[in-house]
């Protein structure tokens, strides 16, 4: 019974307080508002960060955890110097993608800022077991190439299937995410 009385009285005073600092000039007040946002937004599955677009519709049902799905939307997003050099082996290339970071962002702003996300990612294991590989190995000091090489050995048999996306050969050589 007490439950039946507490919330709608929490919602309502949370709904006052975020509107009362959103139309506030007090700049500590206006703090609030942003912690409130900051804090609220990751309940949004499609939310991965404020400065990127949300994530497709579904993304929370995805090939796989969410989490995982968050690291590959996030690294494709991120870095595309690497994910424009690792082909994808799901037959993706017959919707047109040239690489894995396709299976994932489908625009990007005059300064690279990604503008929209390919869905695709989210329906398909191979492309975010793809992507996360790319991910680990990067955050361990990998060179794009060694990354590259790797993947490649990895969907050996995909790739003698025809399934391989027409990806460009990174570099060889040089430091470490060359």
């Amino acid at each position: 019974m007490a439950s039946r009385i507490f919330l709608p009285i929490a919602f309502l005073m949370t709904t006052v307080l975020i509107v009362a600092a959103a139309c506030s000039t007090d700049p500590d007040v206006s703090s609030v508002s942003a912690q409130v946002r900051t804090t609220a937004a990751p309940q949004n599955p499609r939310f991965l960060a404020s400065d990127l677009p949300l994530l497709p519709v579904g993304i929370e049902r995805g090939a796989r955890p969410l989490s995982m799905m968050h690291a590959a939307y996030e690294f494709a997003a991120r870095h595309p110097e690497v994910m424009k050099f690792v082909p994808c082996f799901c037959g993706c290339e017959q919707g047109g993608h040239k690489d894995n970071h396709d299976c994932f962002v489908s625009g990007r702003d005059a300064a690279g800022k990604v503008t929209a996300w390919e869905p695709h990612g989210v329906g398909c294991q191979i492309c975010v077991d793809v992507a996360t590989q790319a991910w680990q190995m990067h955050n361990t000091g990998a060179t794009v190439a060694a990354i590259r090489d790797a993947i490649e050995k990895k969907y050996a048999d995909r790739t003698a299937s025809g399934l391989h996306t027409p990806t460009p050969l990174p570099k060889r050589g040089g430091m470490s995410h060359d």
